[in-house]
């Protein structure tokens, strides 16, 4: 992925130099040896607790897991020689089955193994049928590489369980048929035609391509914006809604900030018919306002015998943006570079005339909880501060207001400072009105405060917040709406102050769980 007018690999190359000079971090030396400090001493200082980051330098994209013999297969983007300058990235493996807790499993598809250079973002499948003639059952992933430059789309294959994957052929299977963004594979099967079907990201557009075999592909179609800046990281599958009625998703990682909208993950709902996609709506929807949640991909909820779950599908995103992706001090205090956002579980609800995806953390998550505080209902007027401090931590609670007689803004400061300067706010301003995510009171990577509408006649707000070390995530009300932030608090932020300023506001059913993997 890339910022505006930059690409890929003019951002990633020197990353190691970049991040060390940006950060003021001091040498390569000196934050490999805080990473070898922090192991030996038994703990990470900044490292989250309970979210996924890589075991040491660098990781970005995450790739599509897949489900294989009852674990998930996630793959993302790593650079074992970052801390060090070195370019280029590898796919590395880990494995979870609750999507809470991963276990690393290696490099599964190292640096520069051919002359087509790195791997880029692609995607994995189980071949089944065996299609593509390298055995049934077989773990096939499509992946961007770049050799001279210009990138195209090759055929990879693992027969140990996805576990490692060989190059299948020094040429592409998608060439590129000249143009400068050209990448991120997304391979699904079209079970309605019998087919495989590529959704590839190229600028303003996806381009829609098909094959019988994961090697031969047409191109049948595409999906245009050119609104929403560069287009990456594709996505398209089918979902029943709460309704009982199936629907098809269009995403795609978008920026449109130029527009004042998020640069997340965009998505439409609307018709597919095997060679174009009908949005119902022509703006996108967001499945996260905040500033960092990237490179996102969704995955298929599998049940106990193996068969998909039309009724949930879970996402997992970058914690990062390209406009700083190596400005974190983990770098100093853990010796790496690299976060996701919690897994979350998606649903498809009808709203608003239309439909949208909710979002909610991962069931599995309550089973991590190292503490349970519930509080219960909390009148407050003015400032309130709660007894229990974690930089670990999901509250939860349902903030209600009288709307003839209303505060001007109510809610929490998490991730506080003993002094109380430094912190991350999280509530409704009722005089905006809009709910918001604040992360300039802290140290953060740009300063910033994402906001989205709300009712103040409602007189009720439900919130879920998520709160690790160095990320804040808000899920408010039916999860449609999520905002999530990078931030950086010193060690000893830890503090949580409840708040309703101009007016009075009661805190219903708050609990907090602190949490650890």
């Amino acid at each position: 992925m890339s910022g505006e007018g930059m690409s890929r690999r003019t951002l990633f190359a020197g990353a190691g130099a970049a991040a060390l000079g940006a950060v003021v971090m001091g040498s390569a030396p000196d934050a490999a040896q805080a990473a070898a400090g922090a192991k030996s001493r038994g703990r990470q200082r900044q490292r989250p607790g309970f979210h996924f980051s890589v075991p040491d330098n660098w990781k970005n994209d995450p790739q599509r897991p897949v489900y294989v013999d009852g674990e998930y297969l996630y793959y993302y983007l790593y650079n074992e020689d970052y801390l060090a300058g070195g370019g280029g990235t590898s796919w590395r493996l880990a494995t979870t089955r609750d999507h809470v807790a991963f276990t690393d499993r290696g490099v599964a598809i190292p640096k520069f193994t051919n002359d087509n250079g790195d791997c880029w973002s692609g995607s994995a499948v189980v071949d089944t049928d065996d299609t593509a003639g390298f055995g049934a059952g077989a773990v096939v992933a499509i992946v961007t590489q770049a050799p001279g430059g210009v990138q195209a789309q090759y055929l990879w294959y693992s027969t140990d369980g996805g576990r490692s994957f060989a190059p299948a052929q020094d040429a592409p299977v998608l060439a590129n048929p000249g143009q400068a963004d050209f990448r991120d594979p997304k391979v699904v099967w079209d079970a309605d035609r019998g087919r495989w079907l590529l959704l590839n990201a190229e600028g303003d557009r996806l381009g829609f391509y098909a094959s019988a075999n994961l090697r031969s592909w047409e191109r049948v179609g595409e999906f245009v914006r050119d609104d929403l800046g560069l287009l990456e990281c594709p996505d398209l599958f089918q979902m029943q809604a709460d309704d009982g009625t199936l629907q098809w998703i269009l995403g795609t990682s978008a920026n449109g900030k130029g527009r004042g909208l998020p640069a997340t993950y965009a998505y439409w709902t609307g018709a597919f018919d095997g060679f174009s996609f009908v949005p119902a709506h022509d703006e996108p929807l967001w499945l996260d306002w905040g500033f960092d949640f990237y490179g996102a991909v969704t995955y298929p909820d599998h049940l106990a015998d193996g068969s998909e779950n039309p009724r949930l599908r879970r996402a997992i995103g970058w914690a990062n943006f390209w406009d700083y992706p190596h400005n974190t001090p983990t770098l100093a205090t853990d010796g790496y570079n690299g976060d996701d956002m919690i897994v979350r579980e998606l649903r498809l609800v009808a709203a608003g005339g239309g439909y949208a995806l909710a979002s909610t953390p991962p069931a599995a998550l309550e089973g991590y909880a190292t503490a349970t505080h519930e509080i219960g209902d909390v009148a407050v007027a003015g400032t309130h501060d709660l007894d229990v401090r974690s930089g670990s931590f999901e509250l939860r609670c349902e903030i209600v207001w009288d709307p003839a007689d209303r505060p001007g803004n109510v809610g929490f400061e998490v991730l506080r400072a003993p002094g109380g300067g430094r912190h991350v706010a999280v509530g409704a301003f009722l005089d905006g009105p809009f709910a918001y995510v604040n992360r300039r009171p802290t140290i953060n990577p740009t300063g910033g405060e994402s906001q989205t509408p709300i009712d103040p006649e409602a007189g009720r707000l439900e919130i879920r917040i998520l709160a690790d070390r160095t990320s804040v995530e808000c899920f408010f009300g039916d999860g449609t709406v999520v905002h999530s932030h990078r931030v950086f608090p010193l060690e000893g932020d830890s503090a949580i102050r409840l708040y309703a300023n101009d007016g009075r506001a009661t805190f219903r059913g708050l609990t907090i769980r602190e949490l650890s993997v």
